[in-house]
């Protein structure tokens, strides 16, 4: 499941139960508004440790693509060298 799919559902899941707890409270006004908002800090700490998380994933892959890249950069240009050098030992083994 992606990660957009998960955040509407829990969003969605956040927004319906914060509803029917206010439709059945039986508290006062404050009181519900301080449970309101303990529950919307809750839900925004959540989804920022999640974004957070998802962007060090994000961040590790990134790192690992990139050396995977350098590497075989190095590779190739290691290889290109070889070739050309066994080229330009064949050419001067032609001349002698």
């Amino acid at each position: 499941m992606s990660t957009g799919k998960v955040l509407i559902g829990l969003l969605t899941g956040v927004a319906v139960g914060t509803t029917l707890g206010i439709l059945f409270a039986p508290d006062k006004g404050e009181s519900t508004r301080k449970k309101i908002a303990k529950q919307g800090n809750d839900m925004t700490d959540g989804l920022v440790s999640r974004f957070n998380g998802l962007m060090d994933r994000m961040s590790s892959k990134i790192d690992s693509i990139k050396d995977e890249v350098h590497q075989t950069a190095q590779n190739g240009k290691a290889e290109a060298r070889d070739a050309m050098n066994e080229v330009a030992a064949a050419a001067k083994a032609k001349l002698h």
